[in-house]
């Protein structure tokens, strides 16, 4: 079978459990500090009860680490784990690499980012930084604004339960990306409406 046919598979799927919609995308974050940790310290991360709620501490925490600049400063005197109540030494590591990255880039405040990922030459040197994958790319682009299918657990889980097969990231999230269109759906909002749907039945 071919891309467009798993896409009306899918779409069909979506249809059935999630009805017509309107979806609607995430809020995301202006603030730096949240954006870089969210998706460093997100994979395999209980996201509303562990991750979310340290997220809005640290901005209440840190309000001069809302540019990747700020959050830099804080980096460089403060302990990251500590200020995320979340001691996971390669997820800190993590965020530090993204900071520095961003920051050697000239990449300062969400609508930087935003930019700066609509250029492949960007999200290719994004993934050098260890613990960034294709998923993390596309994560980071939905939490700044991006609108993009980034294919998780609970995505493949519910394209299995339609019948797709355990396709490539890239393949997957085209299969995504195509019954978004038949549905006349924005893709971060389909993928926003699946990911909770699975995350509340799982």
């Amino acid at each position: 079978m071919t891309v467009p046919s798993f896409a009306r598979r899918l779409a069909v799927h979506v249809q059935d459990l999630l009805g017509g919609g309107p979806f609607y995308q995430p809020g995301g974050w202006t603030h730096m500090g949240a954006v870089i940790c969210d998706v460093s310290f997100q994979p395999r991360c209980d996201y509303e009860a562990t991750l979310r709620p340290r997220l809005l501490r640290l901005q209440r925490n840190w309000p001069d680490a809302r540019t990747v600049r700020g959050f830099q400063s804080r980096l460089a005197t403060e302990d990251l784990a500590i200020a995320m109540r979340f001691n996971h030494a390669r997820k800190v590591a993590t965020a530090h690499a993204i900071t520095d990255l961003l920051a050697a880039n000239g990449v300062d405040t969400h609508d930087d980012l935003h930019t700066w990922l609509g250029h492949q030459t960007n999200r290719t040197a994004l993934r050098t930084v260890k613990g960034v994958g294709p998923k993390s790319i596309d994560y980071i682009g939905n939490l700044v604004g991006r609108s993009q299918i980034a294919v998780d657990v609970h995505l493949r889980s519910f394209a299995a339960d339609a019948g797709v097969p355990d396709l490539r990231y890239e393949q997957l999230r085209a299969v995504y990306e195509e019954a978004a269109v038949l549905l006349g759906h924005d893709k971060g909002a389909l993928e926003h409406a699946i990911w909770r749907y699975k995350s509340r039945t799982t």
